[in-house]
């Protein structure tokens, strides 16, 4: 099995689940969109990642290549039908690249928050072993307004209703993140964007207090992310 990763900034890599990657044995190239790498054939590769970044999905004339991404995305859900999963920036870039729409997060979400799987979660494949309600990373002021006409939603939380949905039966994407590591805050916080975010969202001790809550929450977000990899690994 091998995977194929968009990635749109260095420190936003598959994170924890690597090593649920490498323990299953799947292969995995990533593509650094943002460095200029080319989009490659997909034919070699059974599944698509689309990671998060700082860019925001109607950024096109400043990232140009999100243009040549949206049409990729669209290819590998509509027309090959492959297995996609898409996280923070790749959920909203899968609601944008199939019809759906996105529009300011009022207010922004960031921090260590709660969310819930809904009924249609709760018997969705992909959430197979996982709570109900979980606590998790958010770190984002754009989301889904708007989803595709074929999505079902997943999960919601209390000022984002598109948490996570599914579009056909091949696609999966979630605005919040599931990959972290004990090392992802503080890597996060040195992106100016990001930082600069936290600091307005929670105030002066927002690096404390997303690192402290983070920490006492890792040992649920590995055992979490390993659920999830499988589950994913599973419908490929």
């Amino acid at each position: 099995m091998r995977l194929l990763v968009f990635q749109h900034i260095e420190c936003e890599h598959p994170g924890s689940l690597r090593q649920f990657l490498d323990a299953a044995g799947v292969e995995w190239d990533a593509v650094n969109l943002d460095q200029g790498d080319a989009i490659p054939d997909p034919q070699p590769y059974d599944g698509l990642w689309v990671m998060g970044g700082p860019m925001d999905v109607w950024d096109v004339e400043e990232h140009p290549w999100l243009v040549a991404e949206k049409a990729a995305i669209r290819n590998w859900v509509r027309e090959l039908k492959r297995p996609y999963l898409g996280l923070c920036l790749g959920h909203q870039l899968l609601a944008d690249a199939l019809g759906g729409a996105c529009g300011p997060q009022t207010p922004p979400e960031i921090g260590i928050l709660d969310i819930q799987l809904t009924a249609a979660g709760q018997a969705d494949p992909l959430f197979a072993g996982l709570p109900v309600q979980q606590k998790c990373l958010q770190w984002h002021s754009v989301q889904v307004t708007e989803p595709p006409k074929d999505s079902v939603l997943l999960a919601s939380s209390k000022d984002c209703k598109v948490q996570a949905m599914r579009v056909g039966g091949n696609a999966w994407s979630m605005q919040y993140h599931v990959e972290l590591e004990p090392d992802t805050v503080a890597n996060w916080a040195t992106v100016p964007a990001y930082y600069n975010a936290l600091m307005a969202s929670i105030g002066q001790t927002g690096f404390e207090t997303m690192t402290r809550d983070a920490d006492s929450n890792m040992a649920d977000f590995t055992s979490n992310a390993g659920k999830l990899c499988q589950n994913f690994l599973n419908q490929v």
